[in-house]
């Protein structure tokens, strides 16, 4: 209805006062937008007083309006307007609100405010006294990758198993197809600080405007509303697939002195804004720690000698095929990847601070300043000049370079090191493909990062058409495996996974160019003697 009565009102304006505010006379084009600096109260209930604090908000109202979750007070609700400070009782809205100011074509910057009628009501000496309560999030809105500060009561001490969910990006036709929140990964920085009145946390890849709430085991906040802003495109995810897998190691102890341990660690496929649901179904035996740093552990004492022992994982995962559009022209370079971050920095499978490296990479990219057009150029080099095959090379990446001749696995650690080289950060990303006879093979990719926008995928080794013989290699594969990824990659790390040892003597096993990028993955001690033998991870079911 306010609404309505707002446009009524315009109709009746006298035909010169709408000609001259087309040409500007009563806001003109010039004039600064209206800033909000501060509200009271942050924490209100329809028909309170609100009270908004700033300037440019113009001495008096004439056709400017505020708005409450995109409703428009009625006129009657206005109190005072000047240009600094602005007084209206506010309407019906939601648990949580965002507040802007129109003037003209101006719009301001967003303040948040909380509905006080929907935050939790404890019950002295109940489980409710525990629930985190959320009572500000600072900024109100920002772009992916941006710190915020989220503070309440009972967060936790630590975080543990809590964490701060955000509402997902979905595409309008797939809303009760993906699930509706995303949960922070630790490719995005994960969790600077949490106590139980304050959360510091980066807003992940994947986030869209919407619902942020904070999840503890003792329940969840009430959620508020966070606006995602300044985004230069879309990312679209689509067409999911769902497996259940399996992968075995089998132990065979030989000698096996008194006192012995041996720990192992099955990677775990990871959780992603394009891979959800995972899942542990099953295993032999039970785990030491099903979930510890993106690997499920087994340990085990005083192993008899001559034993064989075979430990099998399921897990059941969801992947969806991704599509990015991006606008080019919006992209901003800076301001909020952290700087110092392992995605940025150089290292013995990414050597970007190779003097080779830094001066091919300058020759590839030329003066091109957008990071994304950057990246795009590095990928073309490499699907045309590279010499990506699908058969194994040997060395690493400065060999490839000299070479011009190398694998998947090459050609992932090479985009990462030029992209890091040339200032965008970058990680490279390892698992398995699925062929058309549900065949898995291991296969490595890459994604770097477009502050504001997220991780974006590609794939050098099929963009060149280095692909399994039973794969589905697209016609279009070099334009599309540059932005996009399809619903048969299944990732088990993204960048290094960088374990440490369980005991000062032990005894490491490193499986390098396996479906997992991690530095252990068996560890011995106490003179334990063994084989063992890792088997390829196996698809034993698909749905649509």
């Amino acid at each position: 209805m306010a609404t309505n009565n707002y446009q009524s009102k315009t109709a009746r304006l006298p035909i010169i006062f709408l000609f001259l505010y087309a040409l500007g006379g009563v806001t003109a084009c010039g004039d600064p937008p209206p800033i909000i600096l501060s509200i009271s109260p942050r924490i209100g209930t329809p028909g309170e007083r609100l009270t908004i604090f700033g300037k440019n908000f113009g001495e008096v109202q004439d056709k400017s309006y505020v708005t409450v979750a995109q409703i428009f007070p009625t006129m009657s609700s206005y109190i005072e307007w000047t240009d600094t400070k602005i007084t209206l009782r506010l309407p019906e809205f939601g648990e949580s609100a965002m507040v802007y100011i129109q003037r003209g074509d101006k719009k301001s910057n967003p303040a948040l405010i909380s509905n006080r009628d929907s935050l939790p009501q404890p019950v002295p000496g109940s489980k409710g006294d525990k629930s985190p309560r959320i009572l500000s999030v600072e900024p109100e809105s920002a772009v992916i990758g941006s710190l915020i500060i989220i503070q309440g009561s009972n967060f936790g001490s630590s975080r543990d198993t809590s964490g701060v969910f955000f509402t997902r990006e979905r595409s309008p036709d797939l809303l009760n197809k993906i699930p509706e929140w995303i949960d922070v990964f630790d490719t995005e920085f994960g969790y600077e600080l949490w106590s139980d009145r304050e959360i510091q946390v980066r807003i992940p890849d994947g986030a869209a405007s919407g619902n942020l709430e904070v999840r503890t085991p003792w329940g969840n906040s009430k959620p508020v509303f966070f606006e995602i802003v300044d985004k230069p495109g879309a990312k679209i995810f689509g067409d999911k697939q769902t497996y259940t897998i399996l992968y075995t190691v089998d132990i065979q102890t030989k000698e096996a002195p008194a006192s012995n341990s041996l720990y192992l660690w099955f990677p775990r496929p990871v959780f992603s804004s394009s891979q959800t649901s995972v899942e542990l179904l099953s295993w032999t035996r039970a785990p030491f720690m099903e979930n510890y740093r993106g690997t499920t552990l087994f340990k085990f004492n005083e192993l008899p000698p001559d034993t064989a022992m075979e430990i099998t994982l399921s897990f059941r995962l969801e992947v969806y095929a991704v599509t990015t559009n991006i606008r080019e022209s919006l992209i901003k370079q800076g301001g909020t990847f952290p700087v110092e971050t392992v995605y940025t920095l150089p290292g013995p499978l990414i050597p970007s601070d190779h003097a080779l490296i830094k001066a091919h990479t300058n020759t590839v990219v030329g003066r091109e300043r957008n990071p994304y057009l950057k990246a795009r150029k590095i990928y073309d080099w490499l699907i045309t000049q590279g010499g990506i095959q699908r058969e194994p090379v040997t060395g690493g990446v400065l060999e490839a370079l000299d070479q011009k001749q190398t694998d998947p696995y090459g050609a992932a650690l090479f985009f990462c090191a030029m992209a890091r080289a040339g200032g965008i950060p970058a990680i490279p990303v390892s698992g398995v493909l699925v062929d058309q006879s549900q065949r898995t093979i291991r296969h490595y990719w890459a994604e770097f990062w477009i502050d504001g926008f997220g991780w974006i995928p590609l794939d050098p080794a099929l963009g060149a058409g280095a692909a399994p013989v039973n794969f589905p290699l697209r016609e279009d594969r070099a334009v599309y495996y540059f932005g996009n990824m399809d619903n048969r990659h299944i990732t088990f790390s993204r960048g290094e996974q960088v374990l440490s040892q369980m005991e000062i003597r032990g005894k490491t096993v490193v499986r390098e160019r396996d479906f997992a990028l991690q530095n252990i993955w068996e560890e011995s001690s106490g003179g334990l003697d063994y084989d063992s033998q890792w088997g390829d991870v196996i698809i034993t079911r698909v749905e649509n």
